[in-house]
């Protein structure tokens, strides 16, 4: 029986769908988190112990709860199986069989044992859909290789290009770095959750289908415009990755990003800047002269900045036309008038209890509003159900 969710009365866009993720991994379980916010009822089929996220760093202040493992399985359910062992194998097979989606992160060399390999699940379950999400896929070369977050992002070429712009500025000497958090295993996690409703939605003309993802392919296509610049015999690099002029700016209590593409923001940036005498120059009317001296122009645009607030500088931007934010603090987001407006944040429940706020979801339906929240679930939460 498929549990139907809705908000405010509407049926939500994945009402009906039913996904088990057995996920050890950010970039599967964070897949199984973008369907569950849309409304599909995701089980985590975990072990015995637990995943390993519900221990991953940072802790909730005040708790003993991941912060992580806290957002990546908000909404869902939980049961435990030892999948090396019978009744494990068979709580497993009753679950496929009431699933349209199976995600999962096993390395390709233990699937198997674990009654996980795709071709005996595809023999058993011909119309379910089947997501492996494996840090450099589970065919080729590479299979079998593990790797975490910071070998991802460098596989994938973004260590090669961070820091930039005002950071490579700042700090030349710095070697590569790794982008905060778990930028490579949420796109990942994009990339598996969108070939699983792809998948899904030819179920009813194709059958089930195996999908087979890579998270370093993914990170790969973040980066693909530098990828395309090998065409033209340009190698990008993180001292020289960065638009002509604009960025990162350092305000007088801040920061702000600016970035003018278009000629019209142009002229509303020489507007914002009081339209002092170098802006006159003739020479600037052309968008490729203003390229050819971009180091210049910042070197203006930042010295002004740093005479002026950063909600001066973007309430007046914001009026003018000129593509311009500042850089917020956490607190600042949470709390921000904006992010209240559209409803992005939502209270959550942790499984001691404590209410917090948490993201509802990098997207919203216009015509469907997300709830978001829910309970984080306890560990095998679901062991006294009747499954059906």
């Amino acid at each position: 029986m498929q549990t139907e969710k809705s908000t405010q009365g509407l049926a939500l866009p994945l009402a009906g769908c039913r996904v088990l993720e057995r996920s050890s991994t950010v970039a599967a379980a964070y897949a199984g988190r973008l369907l569950a916010v849309m409304g599909a009822e995701v089980i985590m089929l975990e072990p015995e112990a637990g995943s390993p996220l519900r221990n991953a760093a940072p802790l909730i202040d005040g708790s003993t709860e991941s912060a992580l493992f806290a957002y990546l399985s908000v909404g869902k359910r939980s049961v435990t199986a030892d999948l090396s062992s019978a009744s494990g194998k068979a709580l497993l097979k009753s679950q496929l069989e009431l699933a349209d989606i199976l995600i999962e992160d096993v390395p390709v060399q233990g699937r198997a044992a674990m009654g996980l390999d795709p071709q005996m699940i595809a023999e058993h379950f011909p119309q379910l859909v089947h997501v492996s999400v494996l840090p450099f896929g589970a065919s080729g070369p590479k299979a079998t290789w593990d790797g975490v977050e910071v070998n991802l992002l460098h596989a994938g070429g973004e260590g090669f290009l961070l820091p930039n712009g005002l950071s490579n500025e700042v700090f030349p000497d710095r070697p590569p770095l790794k982008i905060y958090g778990h930028f490579g295993s949420y796109q990942g996690g994009v990339s598996a959750a969108l070939c699983a409703l792809a998948a899904w939605w030819a179920v009813p003309t194709a059958g089930g289908q195996y999908v087979d993802v890579s998270v370093q392919d993914a990170v790969l296509s973040v980066g693909a415009f530098a990828l395309q610049r090998l065409g033209d015999g340009s190698l990008e690099h993180r001292s020289t990755r960065s638009f002509r002029y604009g960025g990162v700016f350092e305000a007088r209590d801040g920061f702000v990003e600016l970035l003018t593409l278009e000629e019209r923001q142009w002229q509303a940036l020489t507007q914002l800047l009081g339209n002092p005498a170098w802006t006159q120059d003739e020479a600037l009317s052309d968008s490729l002269e203003r390229s050819r001296r971009g180091a210049e122009i910042n070197a203006h645009v930042r010295a002004w900045m740093k005479q002026h607030a950063v909600e001066d500088i973007v309430q007046r931007a914001q009026e003018l036309g000129v593509p311009a934010a500042k850089y917020r603090t956490p607190d600042e987001v949470v709390k921000g008038e904006h992010e209240q407006a559209r409803g992005l944040f939502a209270p959550a429940v942790l499984e001691g209890g404590q209410e917090v706020d948490m993201l509802v979801a990098p997207f919203q339906f216009r015509c469907t509003p997300l709830s978001g929240g829910g309970l984080v679930p306890a560990l095998n939460e679901m062991a006294e159900e009747q499954f059906q």
